[in-house]
């Protein structure tokens, strides 16, 4: 998908996507955005505000004559005004602040060596910032918003005040006047027409188009490769609204982006230059990274906690953007007119401070604490596992060429009204096509798994002890039954010693108290003699001794055994 947008208030935007291993397929020509350099206002919002920009416009040109004697336009000639006057309006004046000069150094001797740069001290160094002042709400902290170059800090606070006029303002109605921004347009040979583009409205551009997005009801595919197969567009970007202060370049802007993507021009687009043919080409790449105990990254967006703002493909950028906005209206009680609106929260307006008198006092400091990841944001929008873009290769000509430029510039005044004075300046051409149908893609692997662990083991045991696999298992077949004859050992030995149908004190006092001629004869062996048994004796047969000769040691046993013969 491809945005564009004109570098002084209108957008494109076209979108596609390609995987390691390589493929060659018919490849979905992917969204494009584009717009140009920040225009004051979409023509539709001029008159809503042609008053608070105009005297914005003079108040800015009082400051710089105040500030560094420049007569920036005619505005203060057509406007006599006293600076008291223009002030009384616009909160936050534009002042000079002096810098306090750094401690002075201990004096030392010195040196022989000393360079001729020590003796002779720069005498043009600046002692002065400019910058503003932002308070808290009941002005007990404030702190000056300061910048070294004077050209940052006017374009900052001319944009600070710029915000606070544009949240003043309803949400624009869409506009589809394409004409005005693109003077021709074609794809694969075709021509455009109203289905192949959306329209969205960017704060800072304007009006923006993206060509070949998800809403569009005919969707772009390439079958074949190079420029005559791509999309080419004749752009107008010339300069007649445009606003010097809010931006220093001119042009058009385009970036290439995913279908379901939002298109963040401010990070990811390129710029056109007028009077020259820029060439993009293009070519797909895919990464898909591990999650769950490999890494730390997302499938969709779903387990993080941060609600998605821009309703669209979970990405880290919008993630972060999301989480932002979510601490601006928490922190500082309205939205940051860059970034969407929360649609299931009423009540939430734009920051300006006619309402909200200390939001830029909140902002700035949101801003500090955001940038050093205080606010958690980076830490809590993790990568997504699976993520597609890209890389582009550009080439430049210059366009329309010396011999042809009088037939060119004839055929856009009578066909697009194009009545330019410097022909060349107000208008250029895009062509965005892919470079080739193959496609590559990036996968993350687990550098070790289950297999190659196993392997790595087997691999350094045939090394260091020159066994087999085989070897091995013997090995540990001999100590299986090691440890099992060991057991059964041991518990023939504990069954032997402990286990008896006399067991414990109670067996021990009955062997004891057993009469000397009931003992078995093994202890007492003459009582088994023939001749001198007794027809009362009983002797107990070979089964009843081996049955009496696992009972534990009977003490009262070990004396003599009475004599068979009487007194």
């Amino acid at each position: 998908m491809t945005s564009v947008h004109r570098l002084f208030g209108e957008c494109l935007s076209p979108g596609r996507g390609p995987r390691l291993g390589k493929g060659q397929t018919s490849s979905g020509f992917p969204p494009r955005s584009g717009q140009s350099d920040p225009f004051p206002v979409t023509p539709f919002r001029y008159p809503e505000i042609k008053e608070e920009l105009g005297e914005l416009d003079r108040v800015t040109a009082q400051t710089l004559f105040d500030l560094y004697k420049y007569n920036f336009s005619s505005i203060l000639a057509a406007h006599v005004r006293g600076r008291r006057d223009l002030r009384e309006t616009l909160p936050h004046p534009l002042q000079r602040l002096r810098v306090p000069p750094p401690p002075p150094e201990p004096r030392r001797a010195r040196s022989a060596t000393s360079s001729v740069r020590d003796n002779n001290p720069q005498v043009d160094r600046k002692d002065w910032k400019i910058g503003f002042q932002l308070c808290n709400q009941n002005k007990s902290d404030c702190f000056y918003q300061t910048y070294s170059s004077g050209v940052d800090a006017v374009r900052e606070w001319y944009r600070f005040q710029y915000i606070n006029i544009l949240s003043r303002l309803p949400d624009p109605p869409p506009s589809l006047e394409l004409g005005n921004f693109i003077f021709a347009c074609r794809f694969n040979q075709a021509s455009c027409n109203q289905a192949n583009y959306s329209h969205f409205h960017h704060p800072m551009y304007g009006n923006c188009y993206t060509f070949n997005d998800k809403n569009t009801s005919n969707l772009w595919m390439s079958s074949m490769p190079g420029i005559s197969n791509g999309l080419s567009l004749v752009l107008r970007t010339e300069q007649k609204d445009f606003i010097p202060l809010l931006s220093t370049v001119t042009g058009a802007r385009v970036m290439v982006h995913g279908q379901d993507e939002p298109a963040f021009m401010d990070d990811g687009g390129f710029n056109l230059r007028p009077g020259v043919e820029t060439s993009i080409s293009m070519r797909k790449e895919a990464l898909d990274r591990l999650g769950g105990d490999y890494g730390d990254c997302t499938q969709n967006g779903s387990d993080v906690p941060v609600k998605n703002l821009y309703h669209s493909k979970y990405t880290q950028q919008v993630c972060i953007r999301s989480c932002f906005q979510e601490s601006m209206i928490t922190q500082c009680g309205c939205a940051y007119i860059l970034y969407p609106r929360p649609q299931d929260v009423q009540g939430v307006e734009y920051c300006d401070y006619r309402k909200h008198s200390s939001w830029g006092y909140c902002y700035y400091k949101l801003r500090d604490s955001f940038s050093s990841d205080r606010l958690g944001c980076f830490t809590k929008c993790r990568k997504p596992c699976s993520v597609t873009s890209y890389k582009l290769s550009a080439g430049y000509s210059r366009w329309p060429s010396v011999t042809s430029q009088d037939w060119v510039f004839e055929m856009l005044s009578r066909q697009n009204n194009y009545t330019i004075k410097n022909k060349r300046n107000g208008v250029a051409k895009l062509n965005v096509f892919f470079r080739e149908l193959n496609y590559r893609t990036n996968s993350e692997s687990p550098s070790v798994t289950m297999v190659t662990l196993l392997s790595n083991l087997g691999s350094q045991w045939s090394l260091w002890f020159g066994s087999s696999v085989l070897s091995v298992v013997e090995m540990a077949e001999l100590v299986f039954d090691l440890l099992v004859i060991t057991v059964l050992m041991l518990l023939r030995r504990f069954r032997s010693r402990y286990w008896s149908p006399g067991r414990g004190a109670g067996g021990a006092q009955e062997v004891a108290s057993t009469p000397a001629a009931s003992l078995p004869s093994h202890l007492c062996p003459h009582l088994a003699s023939p001749s001198l048994s007794q027809p009362s004796l009983s002797q107990p047969g070979p089964a009843s001794c081996e049955a009496l000769t696992a009972p534990p040691p009977a003490y009262a046993s070990l004396g003599p055994c009475p004599s068979l013969s009487g007194p």
